[in-house]
């Protein structure tokens, strides 16, 4: 969720679509379901894409995404099971698990791969693409990644739980990714069922 605006909507408001994911393969061939970026939904300014990818069987995975190129947005990779390596054209290199977020800015340009570090069991969690203002599409490219322990809990009545991934929520609590380009607000929350979840968030964020 991006916005440079402030102010906050004090009414609810209302779905304005409701979009079924398209299942697609990218990559080396990798299993996915593309949500953002397909005919139903080309683009929610400034998404450029939104991947998931769940799946047990390693022939849907195993090859991975190897070295390509990136220029004039961050590619944000969240996972919920398993473990892959970045590698990009900069110099940065980690391994994420399961709970851990990378958010790199690939700016003026730059070349990565993604690469499971796993022959089998589960690969599940999701990739977003943001685009990047304009002035910002030359910016020298960044990597930040941050482990599942570093990433806050937040408790709420009900039993639900958020995990705070970039920005901060209506309760204060901030996520560990710095990103003053875009200014995102990106939660992960669980919900028991029959629980409502409500968020207070500034009036330009659309998804």
């Amino acid at each position: 969720m991006i916005t440079s605006v402030s102010v906050k909507h004090q009414q609810p408001r209302g779905l304005r679509r409701v979009v079924k994911g398209m299942p697609t393969s990218d990559g080396a061939g990798v299993e996915l379901t593309r949500v953002i970026g397909q005919p139903a939904l080309m683009m929610v300014d400034p998404f450029l894409m939104l991947d998931a990818f769940r799946s047990d069987k390693p022939e849907d995975y195993i090859a991975g995404f190897p070295a390509h190129p990136h220029r004039g947005f961050e590619a944000v990779t969240y996972l919920l099971a398993g473990r892959v390596r970045h590698k990009d054209s900069a110099g940065h290199e980690g391994v994420i698990q399961a709970g851990d977020i990378q958010w790199m800015t690939a700016g003026r340009g730059i070349v990565h791969s993604e690469i499971p570090e796993q022959e089998a069991g589960l690969l599940e969690g999701f990739q977003l693409w943001v685009n990047l203002p304009a002035e910002h599409k030359m910016d020298t490219p960044s990597y930040q990644e941050f482990p599942a322990g570093e990433i806050p809990l937040e408790s709420r009545q009900g039993g639900i739980g958020v995990r705070v991934l970039a920005g901060t929520t209506s309760q204060g609590t901030r996520g560990p990714v710095v990103q003053p380009l875009t200014e995102p607000l990106y939660l992960d929350v669980r919900l028991p069922a029959g629980e409502t979840f409500v968020e207070a968030l500034p009036g330009a964020h659309n998804a």
